[in-house]
């Protein structure tokens, strides 16, 4: 009996740890790994009659302005107008994408800032090209016009190019060429290893390879505008690059500017308590736990905390961020701005939520776009 007692003291914590561990390298591994997009929205009913469809009430579903709605029906993308009505539980909003009668829509959905999901939808002149990469070939769109002064978008993380469409009219009306590209392990770009995201932390290269392309093909200088961890990624471009020289500015939209914030943000929302978003990311920043985590490499979160390296910016920096984005907090964001007031330009926003400014509120978005390219001279269309 005694020896029972003992293998049993012995054991449970043995198997408390075990399981501690555990849930740190699950935390890590969703962190660095490409998730599906979830559904996170349910279809109540639509009215083909009127065109309207009602969806289950969220945060970003009573959002007013122009959205998008993944579905796995009939109609794969089903763009979404103004709010009709609402209640505590319902959200009624009108359909841009027409609807017939009899289509099969099913219930679970995902809303989406994107709206635009081909570059055929803009109705500009475009073309596919690829981009030589150190980790191969990225497919990318180019949206031609005559300036040298480019803009390379970068989306973020979770999503593919499409999410950038929104911008590129705004710079087409500036006269810019746009160049949409893509990165490792986005799921249109070529796999690393273990198929990865290192959080910017590599996912820069191909931003640089990008802009080495732009250079070689009529670019003098580019704007780099980042989305989400694209901000990251244009962030650490900015800081690394042997263009840099060459990077006119940066437009953030969303953007991640320091990864310990916005991981402590996201755990809790998760309901994960201290001390383990800490130690996932103690296990993400050292090679062998972060490889049994799926990561290629581990990940320097310091390198990665633009505040802490807010010194090293040289170009002008437009940020776009909503504070109640709700899913990267605006606090970095914001500390950014007050360490280098000299180059940091961030015009308040508020009501729209992560990587949905154009949606809530195009006209002011495009607005304080178009003064910044002015201001910096970056424009060369007058009436933009």
């Amino acid at each position: 009996m005694k020896s029972l007692r003992h293998a049993v003291a012995v054991a449970v914590p043995a198997l408390a740890a075990v399981g501690a561990a555990a849930a740190i390298l699950s935390t890590a591994r969703h962190v660095v790994r490409p998730t599906p997009r979830a559904n996170d929205t349910r279809i109540i009913a639509v009215d083909t009659g009127a065109q309207t469809i009602e969806l289950s009430r969220t945060l970003d579903t009573e959002l007013p302005g122009r959205y998008g709605l993944f579905t796995s029906g009939t109609y794969g993308y089903v763009k979404l107008g103004a709010v009709l009505s609402a209640d505590a539980h319902s959200v009624r909003r009108k359909l841009l994408t027409k609807i017939e009668p009899g289509a099969r829509v099913d219930r679970d959905a995902a809303f989406s800032g994107w709206y635009y999901v081909s570059p055929t939808e803009l109705h500009l002149p475009w073309e596919a090209v690829s981009i030589g990469t150190p980790a191969g070939p990225c497919p990318a769109w180019l949206f031609p016009a005559d300036s040298s002064t480019w803009v390379i978008q970068v989306h973020g993380r979770g999503t593919t190019r499409a999410e950038c469409l929104r911008a590129v009219p705004v710079f087409h009306a500036l006269g810019l060429p746009t160049l949409v590209v893509s990165y490792r392990n986005d799921g249109e770009a070529p796999r690393s290893r273990a198929g990865s995201y290192t959080l910017g932390a590599s996912e820069w290269l191909d931003v640089d390879a990008a802009i080495g392309h732009a250079l070689r093909h009529g670019a003098d200088r580019v704007v780099l505008m980042g989305w989400s961890m694209g901000g990251a990624v244009a962030l650490q471009t900015a800081v690394s690059s042997e263009h840099r020289s060459a990077i006119a500015g940066l437009i953030l939209e969303s953007p991640v500017v320091d990864w310990r914030a916005v991981l402590r943000f996201q755990a809790a929302l998760k309901g994960l308590r201290d001390p383990l978003p800490g130690l996932a990311m103690t296990a993400l920043s050292r090679s062998v736990t972060a490889r049994l985590s799926g990561a290629d490499h581990a990940i320097p979160f310091d390198r990665l905390d633009m505040v802490a390296r807010a010194d090293e910016l040289e170009a002008p920096v437009l940020i776009l961020h909503s504070d109640d984005d709700g899913f990267v907090p605006t606090d970095a964001s914001h500390a950014l701005a007050s360490a280098r007031p000299d180059i940091v330009t961030m015009p308040p926003f508020s009501g729209a939520r992560h990587t949905k400014l154009w949606n809530h509120d195009q006209t002011r978005w495009t607005a304080a776009i178009n003064d910044w390219m002015r201001e910096q001279g970056l424009a060369v269309s007058a009436s933009a």
